[in-house]
């Protein structure tokens, strides 16, 4: 690898990191505007305070907890829409909105491959939370297994299936442990041509299994090495994980399809900032692809 890359998702209208700063960071989702902690964002803003003060909810910590304190009226729940795809957007008591626009490069990279494809692939998507990129490979053409361990999760992600107006059968859902579901099917002979996983710092599986990413991250791929199909389409790892780097996602992902012919790239995906243009890194990525 010879440099890392920057993935900018710049084709949002409905998403904008408007500044960032002093710890926080300021964003529009379609119609609402937030204020969210962001640790990284050790610059100065660049917008006046009466800006932020503008958002319609700021996620704070204090000593009652984690929660968002209300500045304006909003909806409790509200449309989006990136490219094609249209899904629901609410806040959450996890800080977040459902969405998570960084990816949306991810989704771009997904469908093309998806589209370019001589038959329909088969995708898995693990740790797969509101689904947009399950809907994303389904809208491309893909049959997608949409695996989260959060039934709330796999409900959400099917309003956004709705919203995106893909037939219920389109996606199949499953409410389960990744590393137990991926074992399973290894058993069953399945095989998949690309592979989607988002896995977090630590997690619990649908009945209490734990989570540890150290040490779960490397079993899983292992097993999901038994899964792909003979001529893989892609494989793809996102995590949240701060004390992970993007080095070391190439190298593991690199060891695991080091046997199929292809490329492997690995970076930071970044927010583009409206008021100063500064990049902010919100997560890592490696993806493999096939060549030809």
């Amino acid at each position: 690898m010879q440099s890392l890359d920057l993935l900018v998702p710049d084709g949002w209208q409905d998403y904008a990191l408007l500044d960032s700063g002093g710890g926080r960071k300021l964003e529009r989702f379609g119609v609402v505007a937030v204020v969210r902690p962001e640790a990284q964002a050790l610059w100065q803003p660049r917008l006046p305070e009466r800006d932020w003060d503008a958002a319609h909810a700021v996620f704070e910590y204090g000593g009652a907890g984690e929660n968002w304190r209300e500045q304006h009226a909003h909806p409790a729940q509200w449309p989006m829409r990136y490219a094609d795809l249209e899904f629901v957007a609410r806040l959450t008591p996890f800080r977040h909105v459902g969405v998570f626009p960084e990816q949306a490069a991810q989704w771009d990279w997904v469908g093309g491959l998806v589209r370019g494809a001589t038959t329909q692939p088969r995708i898995l998507n693990l740790f797969a939370y509101t689904g947009l990129a399950s809907v994303a490979a389904a809208r491309a053409g893909a049959h997608v297994t949409h695996l989260d361990a959060s039934k709330a999760a796999v409900e959400w992600a099917k309003e956004n299936q709705a919203a995106s107006g893909l037939a219920p059968d389109s996606i199949r859902w499953i409410v389960d442990d990744a590393l137990k579901f991926v074992r399973r099917e290894a058993r069953r002979g399945a095989q998949y041509d690309g592979i989607i996983m988002d896995p977090p710092a630590f997690g619990r599986g649908s009945q209490g299994q734990v989570w540890q990413f150290n040490e779960s991250f490397p079993l899983l791929l292992a097993e999901c090495r038994q899964i792909l199909a003979p001529k893989p389409l892609f494989f793809l790892v996102t995590t949240y994980d701060i004390r992970a780097s993007a080095t070391m996602l190439y190298n593991t992902l690199g060891e695991l399809m080091a046997d199929f012919a292809g490329t492997l790239a690995a970076g930071e995906q970044v927010l583009r900032e409206q008021s100063g243009g500064r990049l902010l890194s919100t997560s890592i990525y490696a993806r493999w692809m096939a060549q030809g």
